[in-house]
Protein backbone atom coordinates (compact mmCIF):
# COMPACT_ATOMS: atom_id res chain seq x y z
CA UNK A 1 0.00 0.00 0.00
CA UNK A 2 1.08 3.35 -0.92
CA UNK A 3 0.79 6.18 1.70
CA UNK A 4 0.27 9.77 0.48
CA UNK A 5 -0.20 12.56 2.55
CA UNK A 6 -1.57 15.87 1.10
CA UNK A 7 -1.41 19.88 2.24
CA UNK A 8 -2.09 22.88 0.55
CA UNK A 9 1.19 23.08 -0.85
CA UNK A 10 2.51 19.85 -0.96
CA UNK A 11 2.11 16.06 -1.72
CA UNK A 12 4.11 13.67 0.89
CA UNK A 13 4.60 10.30 -1.19
CA UNK A 14 7.07 7.75 -1.10
CA UNK A 15 10.43 8.10 -2.96
CA UNK A 16 10.86 7.11 -6.32
CA UNK A 17 14.06 6.12 -8.55
CA UNK A 18 13.34 8.79 -10.88
CA UNK A 19 13.43 11.40 -8.38
CA UNK A 20 17.11 10.86 -8.13
CA UNK A 21 18.11 13.88 -9.95
CA UNK A 22 16.17 16.34 -8.07
CA UNK A 23 17.02 14.41 -4.73
CA UNK A 24 21.03 15.38 -6.24
CA UNK A 25 20.32 18.91 -6.90
CA UNK A 26 19.49 19.57 -3.30
CA UNK A 27 21.45 17.02 -1.38
CA UNK A 28 24.54 17.71 -3.00
CA UNK A 29 24.09 21.21 -1.32
CA UNK A 30 26.35 21.28 1.96
CA UNK A 31 24.61 23.52 3.49
CA UNK A 32 21.66 21.24 3.70
CA UNK A 33 23.73 18.46 4.32
CA UNK A 34 25.39 19.27 7.05
CA UNK A 35 22.70 21.00 9.16
CA UNK A 36 20.77 17.59 8.48
CA UNK A 37 23.31 14.93 9.50
CA UNK A 38 24.39 13.11 6.75
CA UNK A 39 26.95 13.17 3.80
CA UNK A 40 27.01 15.86 0.84
CA UNK A 41 25.84 13.90 -2.13
CA UNK A 42 28.31 13.40 -4.69
CA UNK A 43 26.84 12.49 -7.93
CA UNK A 44 23.57 11.35 -8.92
CA UNK A 45 24.07 7.89 -8.96
CA UNK A 46 24.62 8.22 -4.89
CA UNK A 47 21.15 9.63 -4.43
CA UNK A 48 19.66 7.09 -6.46
CA UNK A 49 21.47 4.84 -4.08
CA UNK A 50 20.53 6.79 -0.75
CA UNK A 51 16.55 6.49 -2.70
CA UNK A 52 16.97 2.63 -3.21
CA UNK A 53 18.91 1.65 0.35
CA UNK A 54 17.69 3.86 3.04
CA UNK A 55 14.17 5.75 1.69
CA UNK A 56 11.98 3.29 -0.41
CA UNK A 57 12.48 0.43 2.58
CA UNK A 58 11.21 2.65 4.86
CA UNK A 59 7.41 3.18 4.34
CA UNK A 60 7.29 6.01 6.30
CA UNK A 61 9.56 7.97 4.60
CA UNK A 62 8.44 10.51 2.37
CA UNK A 63 9.36 12.61 -0.43
CA UNK A 64 8.37 16.11 -0.15
CA UNK A 65 6.93 17.18 -3.31
CA UNK A 66 5.90 20.82 -4.41
CA UNK A 67 2.43 20.49 -5.62
CA UNK A 68 3.18 23.72 -8.39
CA UNK A 69 5.93 21.67 -9.72
CA UNK A 70 5.93 18.48 -9.17
CA UNK A 71 9.59 18.50 -8.43
CA UNK A 72 10.50 16.95 -4.98
CA UNK A 73 12.28 19.40 -2.91
CA UNK A 74 12.88 17.82 0.32
CA UNK A 75 12.29 14.49 2.31
CA UNK A 76 10.53 14.05 5.57
CA UNK A 77 9.81 10.73 7.47
CA UNK A 78 10.22 8.43 10.52
CA UNK A 79 13.91 7.37 11.37
CA UNK A 80 13.99 3.54 11.42
CA UNK A 81 13.76 1.66 14.78
CA UNK A 82 16.86 1.17 16.22
CA UNK A 83 18.17 4.23 14.23
CA UNK A 84 17.08 6.82 16.28
CA UNK A 85 19.69 9.62 17.11
CA UNK A 86 18.34 9.57 21.16
CA UNK A 87 17.06 7.25 23.15
CA UNK A 88 12.62 6.70 22.60
CA UNK A 89 9.92 5.72 25.02
CA UNK A 90 7.39 3.29 24.31
CA UNK A 91 4.62 4.47 21.38
CA UNK A 92 7.29 6.86 20.35
CA UNK A 93 9.54 7.11 16.96
CA UNK A 94 11.81 10.11 15.86
CA UNK A 95 11.01 12.48 12.46
CA UNK A 96 13.94 14.06 10.24
CA UNK A 97 12.85 16.24 7.98
CA UNK A 98 15.13 18.53 5.51
CA UNK A 99 14.22 21.00 2.69
CA UNK A 100 16.33 22.25 -0.24
CA UNK A 101 17.87 25.60 0.21
CA UNK A 102 15.70 27.63 -2.32
CA UNK A 103 12.85 26.94 -0.01
CA UNK A 104 13.95 27.80 3.42
CA UNK A 105 11.95 30.04 5.43
CA UNK A 106 8.99 29.41 3.36
CA UNK A 107 6.89 27.64 5.85
CA UNK A 108 6.88 24.16 3.95
CA UNK A 109 8.84 22.17 6.28
CA UNK A 110 6.48 23.03 8.99
CA UNK A 111 3.10 22.06 6.76
CA UNK A 112 4.89 18.72 6.10
CA UNK A 113 5.11 18.16 9.50
CA UNK A 114 1.98 19.30 10.43
CA UNK A 115 0.64 16.17 8.32
CA UNK A 116 3.32 13.99 9.30
CA UNK A 117 1.90 14.37 13.22
CA UNK A 118 -1.45 13.54 11.99
CA UNK A 119 -0.71 10.76 10.28
CA UNK A 120 1.77 8.89 13.19
CA UNK A 121 -1.35 9.80 15.58
CA UNK A 122 -4.51 9.33 14.01
CA UNK A 123 -3.28 5.49 11.54
CA UNK A 124 0.11 4.47 13.19
CA UNK A 125 -1.68 5.63 16.99
CA UNK A 126 2.09 6.40 18.23
CA UNK A 127 1.96 8.32 21.83
CA UNK A 128 4.71 10.80 21.02
CA UNK A 129 7.21 11.87 18.71
CA UNK A 130 10.98 12.74 18.60
CA UNK A 131 13.13 15.69 17.20
CA UNK A 132 17.00 15.68 17.02
CA UNK A 133 18.34 19.18 15.85
CA UNK A 134 21.92 19.90 15.42
CA UNK A 135 22.82 22.60 18.07
CA UNK A 136 23.30 24.88 15.09
CA UNK A 137 20.25 24.34 13.32
CA UNK A 138 17.79 27.20 14.75
CA UNK A 139 15.52 26.28 11.47
CA UNK A 140 14.58 23.42 12.09
CA UNK A 141 14.13 24.10 15.92
CA UNK A 142 12.09 26.99 15.18
CA UNK A 143 9.77 24.35 12.68
CA UNK A 144 9.54 21.67 15.79
CA UNK A 145 8.57 24.36 18.47
CA UNK A 146 6.08 26.05 15.77
CA UNK A 147 4.31 22.28 15.10
CA UNK A 148 3.85 21.93 19.12
CA UNK A 149 7.37 19.97 20.24
CA UNK A 150 8.69 20.76 23.32
CA UNK A 151 12.09 21.20 24.27
CA UNK A 152 13.44 18.00 25.94
CA UNK A 153 17.38 18.16 26.42
CA UNK A 154 20.82 19.05 24.76
CA UNK A 155 22.80 16.06 24.33
CA UNK A 156 25.80 14.92 22.33
CA UNK A 157 25.11 11.92 19.46
CA UNK A 158 28.19 11.20 17.28
CA UNK A 159 30.38 13.67 18.89
CA UNK A 160 27.05 16.16 17.50
CA UNK A 161 26.21 18.43 19.55
CA UNK A 162 21.76 18.44 19.35
CA UNK A 163 18.92 19.92 21.19
CA UNK A 164 15.97 17.30 21.26
CA UNK A 165 12.40 18.07 21.46
CA UNK A 166 9.15 15.78 21.87
CA UNK A 167 5.35 15.96 20.81
CA UNK A 168 3.08 14.43 22.84
CA UNK A 169 0.45 12.78 20.88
Amino acid sequence: MMITLQTDSLLLRPWQKEDAEALYKYASDSRVSELALWPTHTSVEMSREVIEQFFMPNPHNFAMILKETGEPVGCIGLVPSGEEHHSVVESEREVGYWIGHPYWGKGLTSEALMALIRFCRDVLCLHSLLITTDLRNIASQRVAEKCGFRFLEECVFDGIHSKVYRLEL
